[in-house]
């Protein structure tokens, strides 16, 4: 039985995409390795992923929410985080290099994380990549400006990658490029939402998206309730975004005083710390860690922070959304969605405030069946198309 391994940092959300990738590569026949935080043991074991810890027993998303809510601008605060993310990253090289012996394929996530060691042990590498702006135009004749810019990109990406490659005394890098693989970099995104730039090379492929819709999930009665009480809800999901400071406090405010004010039932999802002593109205309720994979399926629409797998899962179960992005990755991620006509214009977390959060609901409100419409229509088509088990087809074409 052929072995593939595969590490990942960070939230939830950096680490579930990999969980449904070994599961479908399981099924196809691999043994399958994941690593990442002790604190995701229990979530990656249970969807029956054999795990292994890498780095220190710490709380990640506990100790990321601390590090951003230090910082009120969004993007210092998401910088100290990745900052953050690669040093434990660094910190754990041995161990990645411990796992990946004896393995036949290594899979390298989005983090980058076990490419210069499988490199060392000459082991052949698949690439994963979550944000195509990552991606080189290989095949474009660039002007000055471009290559400049493009230089500089590139020099900043390798930083993570030569500090790993120092400690084993390895010469530095100019690109990460270097270092990825040359067979084959996987694009969980459909072709339905994003066009395939032409200037990629080849082994750049957009596989559609990874999810798994045989999860299980049972909700709580409480939860079954509101939901049997009235109209659909709106689901406020800012994940990661949810700083718990102060400033956040005003942002819910924003968001309830919003929802009252239009009439709006809602499931609030995360803002933990600060709803332990909030009082929401009997029109909205809290929850914790609800899979998307179900939440979304019972939202009337989705407010969200566009990350990677929030937007994803928006179109996988067809939710309209009002996005609010935080970052740079996220605006493009948010630009997606209104480009497919499934989002009304993005509410800029820098320029939030409780009045144009009322204007986006009742926007979404006045097009929501042109909305709701093109999300369903996508959903079927992200659902044709089976990116896992392209993904895997892909993988196998390597490993035979």
């Amino acid at each position: 039985m052929k072995k593939i391994a595969m590490f990942t940092m960070g939230t939830r959300g950096d680490v579930q995409p990999y969980i449904y990738l070994s599961k479908a590569l399981m099924k196809a026949g691999y043994e399958v390795t994941l690593g990442t935080h002790p604190c995701w043991r229990e979530l990656v074991t249970a969807s029956g992923v054999h795990f292994e810890p890498v780095g220190p027993d710490i709380d990640i998303e506990k100790e990321t929410t601390v590090i951003r809510g230090k910082s009120r601008n969004a993007v210092m605060s998401i910088l100290k985080t990745m900052n953050f993310i690669m040093k434990i990253i660094e910190g754990s090289s041995k161990e990645v290099y411990k796992l990946c012996e004896g393995k036949d394929l290594i899979v390298i996530t989005h983090s980058q994380m076990g490419a210069v060691e499988a490199g060392l042990l000459g082991i052949p590498t698949v690439n994963v990549t979550l944000q195509t702006e990552m991606i080189g135009e290989k095949l474009k004749e660039k002007k000055f400006g471009e290559k400049l810019i493009g230089g500089f990109i590139e020099k900043q990406a390798a930083k993570p990658v030569n500090k790993i490659r120092k400690i084993y005394g390895l010469k530095p890098v100019r690109s990460a490029d270097e270092v990825m693989s040359d067979k084959l970099n996987l694009i969980p995104i459909s072709k339905y939402v994003l066009d395939r730039n032409p200037y990629w090379e080849d082994k750049n492929v957009l596989t559609g998206y990874w999810f798994d819709d045989e999860e299980e999930y049972i909700p709580d009665e409480k939860l079954l309730s509101f939901l049997a009480s009235g109209d659909k809800p709106v689901v406020l999901a800012l994940g990661a975004m949810s700083f718990e400071t102060e400033a956040d406090r005003k942002k819910l405010d924003m968001f309830v005083n919003a929802f009252r004010k239009t009439g709006c039932r809602a499931i609030i999802q995360g803002f933990q710390k600060t709803l332990k002593d909030y009082d929401l109205p009997g029109t909205m309720i809290a929850v914790g860690s609800v899979p998307h994979s179900w939440l979304f399926k019972q939202a009337k629409f989705v407010i969200h922070h566009c990350g990677f797998g929030t937007t994803a899962a928006t179109m996988i179960y067809g939710a309209p959304s009002i996005p609010v992005p935080h970052v740079l990755d996220q605006l493009g991620f948010a630009m997606q969605l209104e480009k497919k006509d499934v989002a009304v214009k993005a509410l800029k977390a820098k320029d939030l405030s409780e009045q144009n959060i009322i204007q986006a609901i009742e926007e979404m409100n006045d097009t929501y069946e042109i909305k709701k419409r093109n999300a369903q229509e996508i959903s079927e088509k992200i659902h044709s198309e089976k990116g896992l088990d392209e993904a895997v087809r892909l993988i196998g074409t390597l490993m035979d």
